[in-house]
Order: structure tokens, then C-alpha cells, then sequence
């Protein structure tokens, strides 16, 4: 695929829009998760962005799945926690005190109890030439638990967080 040329762009700036904060995890391997959307309905697909420099990418090439965890608002701090950290320095579902369950469908990816959704997903294709910074993945969803999810962890910026009619500061 040839990289898109631009001449010119803006540059970026997150302040202008809040994203949704999911826990993704890839192996035993979790990390904080904003850039992701749904592209398609049938077949169920979603687009994740993984960061160039991130452990959890060699994890997401080699193991070829992942799970997308939308957490409850009480457990924002160990998900963002998980952002801070390094699963090359550290196991960080154990120092974060997260229990993993087996998947439904994935064979090396395993799920953290206590979400409120999880998407079990497969790579479907991997974007190249988009970005320096980012890696998009096309995803295929291929199972679904939970329920609807009422308190969402939008991430502000890299400190601050906000629910619903409430607002959080991250200290280290």
C-alpha cells in the first residue's frame, strides 16, 4: 500500500476531543486503548491504533488477536496505570492486581474480568504507510460478552479524565 503524501497539515492536539478509554489486551499483555472505532457492522469490524515504539505491538503481530475491554469507571485508575507501565519490565495484569480469564475465542489473548463489554478480535489487516507514530489494525470481532457500558473513561489529555458529570486527575 503507498503512503498517503500530504504537504501540509495541522498539527495535533487532543483537547479538542475526548476519547472513549478501553483496557486492550494482547497475550497476558494490557494497555490503555482511545484510538479505536467501529468501521463496519456486518462484518462486525473495528480500526485500533497501536502506538510505533509499543511492546503490545510485537504482542498484536505475533499473536494476530486481541480483546478490547471497556472497564467501569472505578477501575479508571488501574487502567490508566496500565499506560505507565511496561510488559517488558513487568507482568502488568499482575502488579495491577487484574485477574485474566480464558477467551472464547482467542488462543493467546486473555480477557480481565470485571468489564462491563469485552470484544474478542482477530486481525484482519494491518495498515501500513499511515503514520510514524501509530500502526492501524483492522480488526474482525469474532465474540462478544457483557452488557451495555453507562459510565465511560474518557480520556482529556494525559493527566485528565472525565465520566459522566465527573471529572479525574491521574497522579503517578
Amino acid at each position: 500500500m503507498q503512503p498517503l503524501i500530504h504537504s501540509e497539515t495541522a498539527p495535533f492536539a487532543a483537547k479538542y476531543f475526548p476519547l472513549h478509554l478501553a483496557l486492550l489486551s494482547v497475550g497476558e499483555n494490557v494497555m490503555p486503548m482511545g484510538f479505536w472505532t467501529v468501521i463496519s457492522k456486518e462484518p462486525f469490524r473495528f480500526i485500533i491504533a497501536m502506538g510505533v515504539g509499543n511492546y503490545s505491538l510485537g504482542l498484536l503481530r505475533e499473536h494476530g488477536e486481541a480483546a478490547l475491554h471497556f472497564m467501569p469507571w472505578d477501575e479508571r485508575e488501574r487502567v490508566v496505570r496500565a499506560g505507565w507501565l511496561s510488559g517488558r519490565d513487568v507482568n502488568k495484569a499482575e502488579r495491577l492486581g487484574l485477574k485474566l480469564t480464558a477467551a472464547e475465542k482467542l488462543d493467546q489473548t486473555r480477557l480481565v474480568e470485571g468489564a462491563d463489554t469485552v470484544f474478542e478480535m482477530v486481525v484482519l489487516q494491518e495498515l501500513d504507510g499511515l503514520s510514524r507514530e501509530y500502526v492501524p489494525f483492522v480488526m474482525d470481532v469474532v465474540a462478544v460478552h457483557g452488557q451495555s457500558h453507562r459510565e465511560p473513561i474518557l480520556f482529556m489529555n494525559r493527566k485528565d479524565y472525565a465520566t459522566l458529570g465527573e471529572r479525574w486527575r491521574f497522579s503517578k
